[in-house]
């Protein structure tokens, strides 16, 4: 059911759209945001078509999943950015495990990863303290570390000036650092 709305729809507009069905909406999101999924995920996997597929898939994933987004939670360029950055390390990771297959892992590791409280509180904090971020520093945070971008990158899919980016990464990152150090009783 396409609607003459799409084309000038906000990205927030179009995941809506496509929660209800609007295939012409998944196009529009495509359009915006397929050169830049394709050069991410290019980049982490280093292989054309394992990165084409990979977009792809990302990409029918949102259209499944659009009644899961949450603007409080970030844009949807970095909603995209985190969902492909997500799938390409488990590409990753499954294609290591497929290598090393005949080497067992120690039991001791994957205990420590899934199973330590300590480590499992930790991520709690980083997510909560990630949360509280304004968003435009939040947002810099989560393309340069969870999309892998480069400043310049950030700054040309933002519109905003290198400097600015930096500016929003380190006043990020200080707050962050000020929100960790808080609850967790140090002080630098």
């Amino acid at each position: 059911m396409p609607g003459p709305d799409t084309a000038t729809a906000s990205d927030e507009d179009l995941v809506g759209a496509m929660a209800r069905g609007n295939g012409d909406a998944l196009g529009r999101l495509y359009d915006r945001y397929a050169a830049l999924l394709l050069a991410t995920a290019s980049r982490i996997l280093r292989h054309p078509q394992r990165a084409e597929d990979l977009v792809h898939d990302v990409l029918m994933e949102a259209w499944r999943k659009a009644g899961s987004y949450r603007r409080e939670r970030g844009s949807v360029r970095t909603w995209l950015l985190v969902r492909l950055r997500s799938r390409a390390l488990d590409r990753i990771r499954s294609e290591q495990r497929a290598r090393v297959d005949t080497v067992p892992s120690p039991p001791r590791v994957v205990d420590t990863v899934h199973g330590d409280p300590a480590l499992n509180m930790e991520r709690a904090q980083v997510r909560t303290a990630v949360a509280s971020l304004p968003v435009a520093q939040r947002e810099v945070l989560e393309l340069a570390y969870f999309g892998g971008l480069s400043s310049r990158e950030i700054a040309h899919q933002l519109g905003i000036p290198v400097g600015t980016v930096k500016s929003r990464t380190a006043a990020g990152l200080g707050k962050l650092r000020s929100a960790l150090e808080s609850r967790s009783g140090r002080h630098a």
